[in-house]
């Protein structure tokens, strides 16, 4: 049996070409196959928060190219070699005699060997759409939780986030979705919240005013063009990631996030907020963003 190792996955670097070796060519449920590297330049779709849609591109297999149709967060039994795809997985990280990789599905059969050499081959354009929807998503959260933090609060609420603000962000989000150049946060305003001190009616009344604050702040910061850096534990899949950006100087901002990002707040020609209230109860704000042409015109 042909061993399998855990994926040494390489978005976080920006690399979006890579040389790889197959290790597993599988069919697929319902239909197609699965192929598994050794190594990666794919993001894949998570298995347990899918916020941040996989990567698109192309996989050529002795000579061959194929659309690559889905990417997938997989695990591999060692002693078998069975796969498990997505929600099919079992276990969790770290778990002993399984390694988690990166599942390549593409349309229709194809006859491999493992060993073979394999040239992977990211959409640039598309995850870069996605790396600034996601970092934006990220800065409006810390954003909002400024804004609200003075007026909107009529006690100490113990969480804070890494600007030192209720975290309101992490206390109400229920839902988040990634897409090209957006990202959707979804919270809801129930009694928990206004128990630890949220008034929530107040930010009710005032979601125009709120809004005008964030896109203030916001304006400020992509005019600031703080760098963002991806800070790893490891090359593997399950290894920790962690989203790095100083705002100010001094005040570095750490957020856990296994997704693609941006190198730079330069990358933003525009960075705005939207709040669409669905109910009393339930709060979405959308965050949209605009490449820089710098940004465009040098395929960063």
């Amino acid at each position: 049996m042909y061993p399998v190792t855990a994926t040494r996955v390489l978005f976080a670097d920006h690399q979006t070409q890579a040389q790889a070796s197959l290790e597993l060519c599988v069919p697929a449920s319902p239909a197609g196959t699965w192929l598994v590297t050794d190594r990666s330049p794919f993001h894949p779709v998570s298995h347990l928060w899918p916020d941040h849609p996989a990567d698109r591109g192309t996989l050529e297999i002795a000579g061959v190219s194929y659309p690559v149709i889905g990417c997938y967060t997989g695990v591999v039994e060692l002693a078998t070699g069975q796969l498990f795809v997505d929600q099919a997985i079992p276990v969790k990280r770290n778990e002993p005699g399984w390694v988690f990789v990166v599942v390549h599905q593409i349309a229709g059969t194809v006859t491999c060997q493992p060993g073979e050499a394999v040239r992977l081959t990211v959409d640039r354009a598309y995850q870069q759409a996605l790396s600034r929807g996601h970092s934006g998503g990220h800065l409006s959260s810390l954003a909002l939780n400024q804004v609200l933090h003075h007026d909107f609060w009529r006690k100490d609420a113990s969480r804070k986030d890494e600007l030192g603000h209720y975290d309101f962000h992490g206390y109400a989000q229920t839902q988040s979705r990634v897409t090209e150049d957006c990202s959707t946060d979804t919270y809801r305003l129930g009694k928990t919240l206004r128990k630890r001190g949220l008034n929530s009616a107040d930010l009710i009344q005032q979601l125009d005013g709120v809004a005008e604050r964030v896109n203030a702040l916001l304006e400020t910061w992509r005019q600031g063009g703080a760098a963002v850096t991806m800070h790893c534990e490891g090359p593997a899949l399950t290894d920790s990631r962690y989203w790095h950006c100083e705002l100010r100087p001094g005040s570095l901002i750490v957020i856990p996030c296994g997704g693609t990002h941006i190198r730079s707040l330069a990358e933003y020609a525009s960075l705005r907020v939207s709040f669409e209230l669905n109910s009393e109860q339930e709060l979405v704000m959308v965050t949209r963003t605009i490449a820089a042409d710098s940004a465009l015109s040098s395929g960063r």
